[in-house]
């Protein structure tokens, strides 16, 4: 890779991804050339910042924010507005992409968007769409192969390498790929498992560092103890199970007067049963619908206790902001989370689909006040060595910068 050009990184990913837009963030004043190829046909988040996104135009729509930049997937050499094209040729467009499905091959695209930009290093953020679709685009790749980096986002391996026909997928690409990176030792241990022989980058969370000092800010003031809200993540789905904490905060709904209980982005389900569970034992419960980033730290900053399940995970994002915002974690064991705290004393890991042992978490954690008091000291040590954008920042631009000098 030469050291005089300018770098060029293709990340392969998701355009709606705050994880994404994160990462990226960290490298958007180095005066890279930054690209993004979307995986999914979704919006393109508005956080993003000096990046070209390569998709199509119909979803993949300017943001309006400066340097970010839209090129059509398939005719990159063509206006990314459709405002902007003769009606004929956008009425053209759209017959060929219907009648002939020409565009719709998303790895052949990446292919082309590879062949056309000749990207120094091209990034799959994830496996499952990411890495996937990258693999798939080799055998279309008329040049030279770029060096490819593939990030693990947690379940990747974890939860989908226990399925036989996707870990015979990961194990060929980490037989293929040049670097892997991932947030957990967990994840590293599996890396190796699955073949890879290659260099293991530096564990870092897949978002980024925070701005620690302006998500305390927003914490509300005195000792956790006084606090008397309870949070819970209201994801139910694949791997979700916010259910359980429905069904474990009525079983400790005994110790639960005098609280507040705050379930999150509820999906419909876990709504329903909130609203049962209200009726029948008097617990104060409240759904929060989706709102922005900051009022979900001002909730966790406000909570004395922070409830995450989930079948598999790596290192929960909404866990890390329990622990900068101070609030006591009840996490399931099928998380990374264990990397972060010590159970028992800083948080405490719970099986996600057993009830009996949550709501023994939560009944502990909302009578004993030194605990919680102990917890957030403790944990404010632990995300001030290991969260902090200015720490972890200049950790991401050395992936990069040390790749270029080999």
């Amino acid at each position: 890779m030469s050291a005089g050009k300018r770098l060029r990184i293709l990340f392969v990913g998701m355009s709606d991804s705050i994880h994404v837009v994160r990462w990226t963030h960290q490298l958007a004043d180095q005066g890279w050339d930054l690209h993004l190829f979307p995986v999914l046909d979704t919006w393109v988040h508005p956080l993003f910042r000096d990046i070209t996104i390569h998709g199509d135009p119909r979803v993949h729509r300017p943001t309006g924010e400066p340097g970010v930049h839209v090129r059509d997937r398939l005719w990159p050499w063509l206006p990314a507005s459709a405002a902007a094209w003769p009606r004929l040729l956008i009425r053209a467009r759209h017959f060929i992409r219907r009648k002939t499905g020409v565009g719709e091959d998303l790895a052949l695209c990446l292919a082309r968007t590879i062949d056309r930009l000749r990207p120094d290093i091209i990034h799959s953020m994830e496996f499952q769409h990411s890495a996937y679709l990258t693999d798939d685009a080799r055998q279309w790749v008329r040049g030279k192969w770029p060096t490819w980096i593939v990030t693990n986002w947690g379940s990747d391996i974890y939860l989908f390498g226990r399925l036989p026909e996707h870990a015979e997928r990961i194990r060929r690409i980490l037989s293929a790929c040049d670097y892997y990176s991932c947030e957990s030792e967990r994840d590293v241990a599996l890396g190796r498992q699955f073949g890879f022989k290659g260099e293991i980058l530096p564990v870092m969370p897949n978002a980024g560092g925070f701005d620690l000092a302006a998500m305390r800010a927003l914490r509300q003031p005195g000792p956790i103890s006084a606090r008397r809200t309870i949070v819970l993540k209201g994801y139910q789905h694949w791997a979700g199970r916010a259910l359980v904490g429905v069904r474990a905060l009525g079983l400790a709904a005994d110790a639960l007067k005098g609280y507040r209980i705050a379930i999150y982005l509820p999906f419909p389900d876990v709504e329903f049963s909130a609203r049962l569970l209200a009726r029948d034992t008097g617990l104060d419960i409240t759904l929060i619908p989706p709102t922005s980033h900051e009022e979900i730290l001002r909730l966790h900053g406000r909570a004395r206790i922070s409830i995450g399940l989930s079948l598999s995970d790596g290192i929960s994002t909404s866990f890390l902001e329990a622990l900068v915002m101070g609030s006591f974690p009840i996490q399931s064991n099928t998380s990374s989370a264990g990397e972060w705290i010590r159970d028992g004393q800083t948080g405490i890991l719970v099986p996600p689909e057993d009830p009996e042992p949550v709501a023994a978490a939560i009944r502990r954690a909302a009578t004993d006040d030194a605990l919680v008091d102990r917890a957030a000291e403790a944990n404010a040590a632990t995300v001030t060595e290991r969260l902090d954008v200015a720490v972890l920042r200049p950790r991401a631009v050395a992936f990069y910068r040390d790749l270029r000098r080999r």
